[in-house]
């Protein structure tokens, strides 16, 4: 009969409310035999125990000092009533004590089969097998002995009262609590996988505007939350955020010098403005003492700008009643180009991360970063679905909205096809999670342990990767520059360098031509080969003069039109400069020159000087010059003219 009792508990047929102290025992006591485990000392303790608590529960609501107190050999009741019998002991009775023989005990339980399924799905999603265990035993058991519920069943609020009593015992003891913290996120991630819950943890996220700016005064700081709030409307979170950070410095700057200042309406030059900016000089950054760069100090200054000159024109009471920040006070940035790796610093890079990674994930994400020329947004918000095969056109990556909020497509090739298909392989699998920027759910390409890969991890990997190669310190976005450099070495066109890197404008790629110009380099090796050669003076009356360089030798033995030099057609023939010299002042005056005529013999000369200049506007354009371009345009527009008078003429 006691073994009956001891198998109907195990199945959970009978619920704990059913029985009382001898039954309890019993099925204790066969529980014990069954298992091999029984002794005298347990026994005794087994009777003293439903002796002084016939209900079990009875004793959870003793204090806690007097439930630790239970000598070693009445804890295996204890333990056996949690199992197997629906004892809820309290959150704080469960952390403080070790439960060690709970994954012994837990293979002729009940909650057996909710544990090993709750160790599956971590396992699924690439947890370690230390890890699973660890957190197993940390949150998930305890989360079902003390809440009474299946799995299936478990509530945000449950985890947030198990955090909850996780602080409270860090507060009361001084022990800290945060493993179980950790513990407990892994868990809701697990659950949000398995379907329990609806949403997974929060990994961070921004601090309300209120807290942020809690050092600034209250008049100030509703002013200015009240602005962060309306631009929430039009401007990109991460946008915000930052222009939070910014107007927070000038913020605390107001309180500690002007303590009485009520609202940016009384803003005063001379008072309040020309200190701020002076203080720049000086300020370091809150995150390691050092002294903010010149690139801060101007982000600072201009959202102070853009923050004035916007409530100035939406009306705003708050708005000062005349201006008191002038462009001149923004900081000039100076002009740096692109820090692109060296081929050598970047074959080492890509070697480290192929051969020697330590996230392998993080690694992948870096070679497709590198490979597509991809900001680390774009990188880590590509969708599982982003490679895009085209009929005859091959294979080419869907980049989503980044920085500029346009999509583009970057073509692939096969080894870039096979980073993307190995990273498809390992990556955590697992329900669609929420798209930061849409809210709508979302398979993601680089997700890791059941979240999204964070630029954190890609950063650590990029760190162990230079480690190993033995550079510098590197930036994941120096990747995108060595991406667009090799692309300008390799002869690209501005239109497709724009478009490969989303860039909006002709000046933002212009940046990486400005590397590597090929003329550049050729008008100084030839003006270096002069030079060593001490070329003679051609006659005694060309005093000044130097041997003229062979056109074939210029050109490389192409037609002079191509050349990506700066090209002037005239009527008796034409001109070649680089670009470091920019256009000649005086060409074409004389067709421009208003007292200029033509005869009709001259009418083929200007006819195929016409077609010459368009030719030259179309190279023009492609090269992005866009002032020589209009400079063709304008001649053949006075060619057009000059040939419809002299065709008047003969008519």
């Amino acid at each position: 009969m006691r073994l009956a009792n001891a198998s109907a508990l195990s199945s959970g047929d009978v619920p704990l409310a059913s029985l009382r102290g001898d039954d309890l025992r019993d099925a204790y006591l066969d529980h014990l035999t069954a298992t091999g485990r029984g002794n005298l000392p347990y026994e005794r303790a087994a009777r003293r125990f439903f002796e002084t608590w016939p209900d079990p529960q009875d004793w959870a609501a003793t204090p806690l000092a007097e439930r630790l107190s239970a000598v070693s050999a009445m804890r295996p009741v204890i333990t056996f009533l949690m199992l197997h019998c629906g004892l809820r002991p309290g959150y704080d009775y469960l952390l403080s004590r070790k439960l060690s023989p709970l994954w012994r005990e837990i293979k002729t339980s009940p909650l057996r089969a909710e544990i090993d399924g709750f160790l599956h799905e971590a396992e699924q999603l690439g947890f370690t097998a230390r890890t699973r265990l660890a957190t197993g035993s940390q949150v998930p058991i305890r989360l079902l002995i003390q809440t009474g519920k299946p799995m299936r069943q478990l509530t945000l609020h449950d985890l947030e009262e198990f955090a909850a009593a996780c602080r409270e015992r860090e507060h009361e003891t001084g022990r800290g609590a945060n493993h179980y913290l950790a513990a407990i996120s892994m868990t809701h991630m697990v659950l949000f996988h398995l379907g329990v819950l609806d949403s997974p943890p929060r990994s961070g996220g921004p601090i309300p505007y209120e807290e942020r700016l809690a050092d600034v005064t209250a008049a100030l700081r509703a002013e200015l939350v009240g602005y962060l709030e309306r631009k929430r409307a039009t401007c990109d979170r991460k946008t915000v955020s930052a222009m939070a950070t910014r107007l927070k410095h000038f913020g605390v700057f107001l309180t500690e010098t002007d303590p009485a200042l009520t609202s940016v309406r009384d803003l005063d030059r001379r008072r309040h403005i020309e200190p701020f900016l002076a203080s720049l000089v000086d300020a370091v950054s809150d995150k390691d003492g050092a002294p903010i760069s010149i690139g801060d100090r101007n982000r600072r200054v201009v959202a102070v700008a853009t923050f004035l000159r916007d409530i100035t024109e939406w009306g705003w009471d708050a708005a000062p009643p005349r201006k008191v920040l002038f462009r001149d006070d923004i900081p000039k940035l100076p002009q740096l180009l692109p820090r692109y790796l060296p081929i050598d610093a970047d074959r080492r890079l890509t070697a480290a991360l192929t051969e020697h990674p330590d996230n392998e994930l993080a690694a992948l994400a870096l070679r497709l970063q590198r490979a597509c020329g991809l900001r680390i947004g774009e990188l880590l918000d590509l969708e599982l679905d982003c490679v895009h095969e085209l009929d005859g056109n091959g294979a080419w990556l869907k980049v989503p909205l980044g920085k500029l909020a346009t999509e583009r497509m970057v073509p692939l090739d096969p080894e870039t096809l096979e980073v993307i298909d190995r990273v498809t392989q390992i990556r955590s699998h697992g329900r669609p999670l929420p798209h930061p920027r849409y809210r709508r759910p979302a398979q993601f390409l680089f997700t890791y342990l059941g979240r999204r890969l964070t630029q954190q991890g890609v950063r650590r990997e990029l760190d162990h990767a230079t480690e190993v190669a033995g550079l510098g310190h590197v930036t994941s976005h120096q990747l995108r520059h060595t991406y667009a450099t090799a692309l300008v070495n390799a002869g690209v066109s501005l239109q497709a360098l724009m478009a490969l890197l989303g860039h909006q404008s002709a000046e933002m790629s212009l940046r990486y031509g400005r590397l590597f110009d090929a003329t550049v380099r050729t008008e100084y090796e030839r003006a270096l080969d002069l030079a060593k050669q001490n070329t003679p003076v051609v006659a005694a009356g060309d005093a000044g003069a130097r041997t003229q360089l062979p056109l074939t030798v210029i050109t490389g033995g192409h037609d002079w039109k191509d050349t990506p030099l700066l090209k002037s057609r005239m009527a008796g023939g034409f001109c070649l400069r680089a670009p470091a010299q920019g256009a000649c002042s005086y060409a074409n005056i004389c067709e421009h020159c208003p007292s200029y005529r033509a005869e009709p013999s001259s009418l083929p000369i200007l006819a195929a000087q016409r077609v010459d200049a368009e030719a030259l506007a179309r190279d023009a354009e492609q090269r992005g010059w866009i002032d020589e371009a209009e400079r063709h345009h304008k001649l053949i527009a006075r060619l057009d003219a000059l040939i419809a008078d002299t065709e008047t003429q003969t008519g």
